[in-house]
């Protein structure tokens, strides 16, 4: 189901999706936890950046696999690329909490007194805290990912040219 599109095999063209998305909603993702006022307005675009390559993780995964039994064994990259999964839905649940404590933070709702608004501050931080780190981390792997699979495809190439 993920070999081919049109003779082309599905893996790179959904990396691609993937290695821009993710690193995009990490980007978006550290904004709007330092700067709380870009929530409103950039929350919901970080948040769906993320669910979008959270989604085509799995996607790439399987069309790697498919790609691997025509190219032989990527070594490392492979198991690194099963793991992004594992950096990507933190990120996701992380920055969708975010935005929706910030929303409620200002909208909140009509029978809850000043005290419960204000007493979601420390948690708002804590979670802005919680996304930074994974933010950073899904960084870190969508980079390993990503070197691993450039020298699985380019090693020979670029180290017989050096």
């Amino acid at each position: 189901m993920f070999d081919l599109i049109n003779g082309l095999p599905v893996h790179p063209l959904v990396v691609h999706a993937v290695v821009v998305l993710l690193p995009l909603a990490c980007v978006g993702t550290i904004a709007i936890a330092v700067r709380p006022r870009w929530r409103a307005r950039y929350g919901v675009l970080v948040v769906a950046c993320a669910a979008v390559a959270t989604a085509l993780i799995p996607v790439a995964t399987s069309s790697g696999e498919a790609l691997e039994e025509h190219v032989g064994d990527p070594g490392a990259h492979a198991e690194l690329g099963d793991q992004l999964i594992w950096f990507a839905l933190p990120l996701l649940i992380l920055s969708t909490v975010l935005v929706w404590l910030d929303r409620q933070r200002l909208h909140p709702a009509s029978d809850a007194s000043a005290e419960t608004v204000e007493g979601r501050s420390p948690v708002i931080r804590t979670v802005a805290a919680l996304a930074l780190v994974a933010a950073v981390a899904a960084s870190v792997q969508v980079y390993r990912v990503g070197d691993s699979g450039a020298r699985a495809a380019w090693g020979d190439q670029t180290e017989s040219a050096g």
